[in-house]
């Protein structure tokens, strides 16, 4: 079955550490929000409502398997163990409001993972492309691609001058939010961070923690994405949200360097600590952990640590030592101060690896 290749790993599409600025931008999403014609939003569905609009998408999704990132499998939320369905949170193929298995729910994904769509979540559609880097413009496309071979399949609702209908007023008009999830520990560490933020609200941009909405930026990872998606085309925001990471992250290199020049035995320290701690801890929150890997992410980055790990690697550290798949690992589910003692022993065995 696919879902359990897919959650029996930490790797996914976009953790594979590649694309431009990969050592700060982890990784970037579109996601488009659309609605069926005719049909209630799922705010204002019963359970025969739901079940409906989910045989509609998932003949359609039959229909539009005629390329490999567009061969979707189809999974009713309900099915799914609510273990399998937070580990599809923590690798953000769903969202948190998904993941209650509520009848009517569904999710569609390709094998890679690059493609999630979620049915029935706060609109009938939310078609989510993720890759690793700032590739905005990958995603984009390939979000694109997989909307328009659906909508030749589905009537979507659409007003000529508001353009697409969805639950949310602030997801009317293109219905695109896109968003790039970046480590910015420089920023973090000189303050510098709620300044930049507060300038990017301005902007109509958004900044939020490492699971969207309502979560905090744990391990100095922050997501940003626009606000806006009336008035402005596809192209446009995309294009605005790429400019301004890039400045982000050029901010983020040169005050790494400054911290570097200026504070080299303090940096030096707080990267030896949080590899000392990691390797030898016996109990280890998911918060301390993150925060701890942030630090050594920094360290590898910036070559004053070297130990056989890459993007890569720690990209899946970061999701491999969140309580989901902790349990799965384990076979079993686990107590908090369990978790928190498998997640020490899991860190000391892959450092343990690489010497």
């Amino acid at each position: 079955m696919m879902i359990e290749k897919i959650v029996a790993s930490a790797k996914s599409s976009w953790s594979s550490g590649e694309g431009p600025y990969h050592h700060i931008a982890i990784s970037s999403r579109i996601r488009l929000a659309r609605n069926l014609a005719g049909l209630p939003m799922p705010p204002f569905q019963n359970e025969d409502m739901g079940g409906a609009v989910l045989e509609k998408i998932r003949t359609a999704a039959e229909q539009i398997a005629v390329e490999e990132e567009a061969k979707l499998s189809f999974f009713r939320l309900s099915d799914l163990s609510p273990l399998d369905r937070l580990i599809l949170i923590e690798k953000h193929l769903i969202s948190k409001e998904h993941a209650d298995g509520k009848a009517g729910r569904g999710l569609l994904i390709n094998t890679a993972g690059s493609v999630s769509i979620m049915i029935n979540e706060e609109d009938h559609l939310r078609i989510q492309a993720l890759v690793p880097g700032l590739q905005l413009e990958r995603a984009w496309e390939l979000a694109d691609r997989i909307d328009d071979l659906l909508e030749a399949q589905l009537e979507y609702a659409f007003h000529e001058d508001k353009g697409y209908l969805t639950a949310c007023p602030t997801n009317v008009g293109t219905g695109l939010r896109a968003s790039v999830m970046l480590h910015l520990p420089g920023l973090a560490l000189t303050n510098q961070a709620p300044k930049i933020f507060s300038a990017l609200g301005q902007l109509g941009l958004a900044v939020r923690g490492l699971y969207g909405e309502g979560t905090e930026a744990t391990g100095h990872i922050y997501q940003i994405s626009n606000q806006i998606t009336l008035g402005q085309k596809e192209i446009e925001i995309i294009q605005n949200i790429s400019t301004v990471t890039r400045q982000i992250i050029e901010k983020e290199e040169e005050t790494r360097k400054i911290i570097i020049k200026e504070m080299p035995l303090q940096i030096k320290d707080r990267v030896g600590r949080a590899y000392g701690i990691l390797k030898n801890a016996a109990v280890l929150s998911s918060q301390e952990a993150l925060n701890l890997l942030s630090d050594l992410r920094l360290g590898i980055d910036q070559d004053i640590i070297q130990i056989g790990l890459g993007c890569i690697e720690l990209n899946e550290l970061m999701v491999a030592s969140q309580p989901g798949f902790l349990q799965k690992f384990a076979g079993a589910p686990m107590e908090a101060l369990e978790r928190d003692a498998a997640r020490a022993r899991y860190f000391q065995e892959m450092l343990e690896k690489r010497g």
